[in-house]
């Protein structure tokens, strides 16, 4: 997170099947199943919407109001990878847009998450680049000075490290360490399973106050119904 100045080319990435066995469960299911950790920050939002990713994450550390890494980090993309960018301080300057989606798309990329600004949000939504940021916001960069690729970083409070998945929906950005993947993957598809049952025990009229017992701790709590 302090490293400044470096590209570390080779990452450790988990299998792809792995990946994939973790991309239909969504942010929220993911959240509960790691033990209700690993979200981004809510301020981190798609720019269009339905807009939805999973991938390995490729971590950019940016300078405030400069996007020459993303250009380095391109070239160290393998398919199925997100771009997940932060700064070293806080900025909302559109650092990416349809020509970096266009670049990094042709690199495998699956989308990005970034803790800064994103413009060109019609053309990324018509070409279905998948991007989440902290603002929309048309002010441009430059490229001036350098930060680095494939470091650990944080990223809207949460710590990604290079070779993490990184699961993002309309519900918010949730990141997975890469070595509780498969624990994750099965802990989400066991909570789906459950959640099934009660889905259609509520459907059936069902109240949660019966299914989840709550009618006595209410009453040892004080609360009181008055006709």
């Amino acid at each position: 997170m302090h490293d400044i100045g470096v590209v570390h080319r080779t990452i450790d990435r988990p299998p792809r099947e792995d990946v994939e066995a973790l991309a239909p469960y969504g942010v929220s299911t993911l959240h509960e199943a790691m033990g209700r950790t690993g979200l981004m920050r809510p301020y981190i939002r798609p720019v269009y919407p339905r807009a939805a990713c999973v991938g390995t994450a490729v971590t950019v550390l940016l300078q405030p109001g400069d996007n020459w890494m993303l250009h380095v980090a391109a070239e160290q993309l393998r398919p199925g990878d997100l771009l997940v960018a932060a700064c070293t301080t806080e900025c909302e300057d559109g650092f990416f847009g349809e020509l970096l989606a266009t670049s990094v798309r042709a690199r495998g990329a699956v989308g990005l998450v970034i803790d800064g600004g994103c413009r060109d949000v019609d053309a990324l939504e018509a070409m279905d680049f998948p991007v989440f940021s902290r603002a929309v916001n048309a002010k441009g960069t430059v490229k001036a000075t350098v930060g680095s690729v494939n470091v650990p970083l944080v990223c809207a409070n949460a710590l990604v490290r290079p070779g993490d998945v990184v699961a993002a929906d309309s519900d918010g950005v949730v990141v997975v360490p890469a070595e509780r993947l498969r624990e994750v993957t099965g802990a989400a598809r066991a909570r789906e399973e459950n959640e099934a049952g009660k889905r259609a025990r509520f459907a059936a009229g069902e109240l949660g106050l019966d299914m989840y017992g709550m009618r006595e701790p209410l009453k040892a709590a004080g609360l009181r119904y008055v006709d």
